[in-house]
């Protein structure tokens, strides 16, 4: 069955950085192309892209919030896609969400994506 978790979430001063992961089981990196992407969620607000990454890594997309700050990268060998966040900020505060969709191309939009994690929550405090 397939499955995203994602992990690495926690409170952290701003200023600090976190890196999360997200591991996927079930679903074939080394057999099909697999968009990956990274959202999250603060509570009243609507889901919000981040970060996305095509089934190489060739190609990575970033939101104007978090460009130059967060970074994507996938290792497909061990099924995993990581978000590096430095320089944290209280309104980076929310749930973060990871994301796959069978395609060659990016994740842009919510619309489509395959497969959702549950979650993990990240807390910056100021």
């Amino acid at each position: 069955q397939e499955q995203l978790v994602e992990s690495g979430g926690g409170l952290v001063q701003a200023g600090g950085s976190l890196r999360l992961s997200c591991a996927a089981s079930g679903l074939r990196f080394s057999s099909y192309a697999y968009g990956m992407a990274w959202f999250r969620q603060a509570p009243g607000k609507e889901r919000e892209l981040l970060a996305a990454i095509n089934w190489s890594g060739a190609g990575k997309y970033y939101a104007a919030s978090v460009k130059d700050r967060f970074a994507i990268s996938r290792d497909n060998a061990k099924n995993t896609v990581y978000l590096q966040m430095n320089s944290l900020k209280p309104e980076d505060t929310a749930s973060y969400y990871c994301a796959a969709d069978r395609t060659t191309g990016l994740i842009l939009t919510t619309d489509g994506v395959d497969y959702w994690g549950k979650g993990t929550l990240v807390t910056v405090s100021s």
